[in-house]
C-alpha cells in the first residue's frame, strides 16, 4: 500500500537529480569578474591519498562531478575519455569526482574499463554550486573557473575540442 508513493517517490528524485544530456544546454564562459579560484574541497585518489585542486595549478583541469547510478554521466564518458586523448599534449589534467565510497568507485572503475582518473570527493555538493549531475568544471593554468557545463555532453565533438583549447 505505502511501496507504490514510495516508488513514485524515489523515481521522482532520481529523475530530477540527473541531467539529461539531450535536454541540457552548456553554460557559456563565466566573466572575469566571475571567474573563482581552484575550490578549496578536498579529494583523495583511490588510495586514499588527499589531493587538492591546488596541486594541480599550471595545468588546465577538466573536473566532471559525476555518480555510478547516473547515466548521463556514464554516457558521456566515452566521449570524455576520447577529449583526453586528444587533449593529452595540451596541459589539461581530466579528474572524475564522485562522492560515493572509494569501493564503490573502485568497482565502478573495474567494471566498466575507462582510463580516466577517478577521485572521491570528500565536500558537499552544495558548497561548490552542484545541484544535478554531470557537472563539469573547467579551470585555466592559474586556477580560475572559466568554464562550466551541466548535464551530459559530446565532449569529442570538433566544438567541444575547440572550446578546451581556447581556455586561458
Amino acid at each position: 500500500m505505502y511501496l507504490r508513493p514510495l516508488f513514485f517517490l524515489v523515481l521522482a528524485i532520481t529523475l530530477i537529480g540527473c541531467k539529461d544530456p539531450k535536454t541540457t544546454t552548456p553554460n557559456t564562459a563565466v566573466t572575469e569578474a566571475e571567474a573563482e579560484k581552484l575550490p578549496s574541497a578536498t579529494y583523495e585518489d583511490l588510495e586514499g591519498n588527499p589531493i587538492e585542486l591546488r596541486d594541480y595549478k599550471g595545468k588546465r583541469i577538466l573536473l566532471n562531478y559525476w555518480a555510478t547510478w547516473c547515466r548521463p554521466c556514464i554516457e558521456e564518458m566515452p566521449d570524455m575519455e576520447k577529449a583526453q586523448t586528444i587533449l593529452e599534449q595540451e596541459n589539461y589534467v581530466f579528474l572524475f569526482a564522485s562522492d560515493q565510497s572509494v569501493k564503490k568507485i573502485v568497482k565502478f572503475k573495474e567494471a566498466r574499463g575507462f582510463n580516466l582518473e577517478f577521485i572521491k570527493f570528500n565536500g558537499m555538493y552544495a558548497k561548490e554550486n552542484v545541484s544535478a549531475l554531470p557537472a563539469t568544471f573547467i579551470y585555466n593554468e592559474v586556477g580560475e573557473q572559466v568554464l562550466r557545463f551541466d548535464g551530459g555532453l559530446k565532449w569529442d565533438s570538433p566544438e567541444m575540442i575547440e572550446k578546451l583549447r581556447t581556455v586561458h
